[in-house]
């Protein structure tokens, strides 16, 4: 009699983790060099295999364009390997022989990577990228929803890696992929830290396993056209992110709110750059497509063109439509458009001015996605540093296409799938997720000064105990030595040596 698939599952995760964690102790004993030339040999073959790999996720997943995702697939590859190939995330990483400190980068162990099915091998890519590179091994949890994809990457990865010269069992991931393998996987004592993903329960079940975790919740980033912005520029780059991928980028755009003063610009901008606003009838037919009945976005749409959603709500559209854009008034979390939309929708909202248009971006992350992302297009530095002063976000980005610039493609933000939220979003860091945030850093201190010094420095005094040697002109001649003798020369010689 055969165990049932949930217990085979936790058992292949047991394997795996303790097959990671025999090859990471090996590879923990490799240089920067070794270790910087198997990850050049994983870049190289993700590289390679960018565009089959893009494919093969479209074909599975029904997310988005397969043209985007060999952007994507070359941002998780090549354009990550440049961005921390120069690192130094093992051995000693610093020094500072003035201040008599070395800081000594100390690799966190095995990962746990969680990969959503909006961006699968890319995802892989990267989280193995920056978790090798900062000396760990990895075990990766494939979503259900783009394993095949999913599994060839690793495969592709797993190749390369021992062709360079990594140790056997370095890299792993689930095959049999159930709930319990999950669970199995993220509460493991000798997971050292966890990468995170995916959707609000998964990350909340990241954060619950008792393990340390970095994880990255849904984005719902506004992007604030401001009166001074070349509006049709900031048109085109929204379209350019909300397009991109069909949108399933989590720091893609989800709204647009902009003055009243330059409404009919904006909206002009939008139609001829194929927007296409919804009546009212028509947004409650689509709006019923956005959320399920738990209150989660519908997979149905996410990365779905706008012709595909128009279809699917059975409203009329004009043909070549971009994107679909509903007029909104009211933030909540019954309403659907103030919600994460991961495909080419977007609410719009009017305010009078910057200042009710900076709340209305504030009530709008707080509804949903707050520690995330946000884009603004303005030419005016005192409202963008407005902006960057109150917004509940990690990252606020200036006249660039939310998407791209959100994981350093037309920004220089590092390069990275997995974006922390800061302690607003719940989540560990703000960063943009790289090596350095997968290493521990042993510090070794010289001591520099003693502990008169200080009381000297900040005119403390001294304890009546140690307040009082014996000089050696008062110890007794005649009788031989005492014990408080030998004790008080013994004091002198050493308070002489140290001062």
């Amino acid at each position: 009699m055969g165990l049932d698939m949930d217990l085979q599952s936790i058992q292949e995760v047991r394997d795996l983790i303790r097959n990671a964690k025999r090859a990471q102790e090996e590879f923990g004993t490799f240089d920067q060099n070794r270790i910087d030339g198997i990850v050049k040999a994983i870049a190289e073959a993700c590289a390679a295999n960018a565009e089959r790999l893009a494919k093969m996720a479209v074909e599975e997943t029904g997310f988005g364009i397969w043209q985007d995702k060999v952007l994507k697939n070359l941002l998780g590859s090549t354009i990550t390997y440049e961005f921390i190939k120069d690192m130094k995330t093992v051995g000693v990483i610093h020094e500072d022989g003035a201040k008599g400190i070395m800081e000594v980068g100390v690799p966190m162990g095995v990962i746990a990577a969680l990969i959503p099915s909006t961006n699968p091998t890319s995802t892989v890519m990267y989280k193995t990228l920056i978790s090798l590179k900062a000396g760990n091994g990895i075990v990766i949890s494939p979503h259900p929803g783009a394993k095949n994809c999913i599994l060839e990457t690793v495969k592709i990865i797993q190749e390369a890696a021992k062709k360079a010269g990594a140790p056997d069992g370095l890299i792993g991931a689930i095959h049999l992929t159930t709930m319990e393998a999950t669970d199995a996987l993220l509460k493991d004592s000798n997971i050292g830290v966890i990468l995170a993903t995916g959707g609000e329960a998964m990350v909340h079940a990241a954060y619950s396993s008792g393990n340390p975790a970095i994880g990255v919740g849904p984005g719902n980033g506004p992007s604030f056209i401001e009166r001074t912005a070349d509006v049709a520029e900031a048109v085109r780059r929204i379209f350019d992110s909300k397009t991109f991928d069909n949108g399933t980028i989590c720091a893609s755009e989800q709204s647009i709110v902009t003055e009243r003063c330059i409404e009919a610009e904006v909206v002009e901008a939008v139609k001829r750059q194929g927007g296409y606003f919804m009546d009212a009838a028509q947004s409650e037919k689509v709006a019923k497509f956005i959320l399920r009945d738990n209150g989660t976005m519908n997979p149905k749409i996410v990365g779905k063109s706008a012709q595909a959603i128009a279809d699917m709500a059975g409203i009329q559209i004009p043909a070549g439509t971009r994107v679909l854009l509903s007029r909104q008034k009211e933030v909540s979390k019954r309403n659907p458009y103030t919600r994460e939309k991961l495909c080419p929708l977007l609410a719009f909202f009017v305010e009078e001015g910057w200042q009710e248009a900076c709340e209305r971006s504030i009530q709008i992350l707080q509804n949903e996605g707050v520690g995330h992302t946000m884009t603004i297009h303005s030419r005016d530095t005192d409202v963008i540093r407005e902006f960057a002063l109150k917004k509940p976000v990690s990252r606020l980005l200036v006249n660039t296409p939310g998407a791209l610039g959100g994981v350093g493609g037309t920004t220089n933000l590092a390069p990275a799938l997995t974006l922390g939220c800061g302690a607003v979003g719940g989540s560990a860091t703000s960063d943009n997720i790289t090596p350095m945030n997968l290493i521990n850093i042993r510090r070794v201190a010289c001591g520099v000064t003693e502990l008169s010094d200080i009381r000297a420095k900040y005119n403390v005094p001294v304890p009546a105990q140690e307040n009082y040697v014996k000089p050696p002109q008062e110890i007794s001649s005649g009788g031989g030595l005492t014990a408080e003798d030998v004790e008080a020369i013994t004091r002198a010689v050493l308070a002489k040596l140290k001062g």
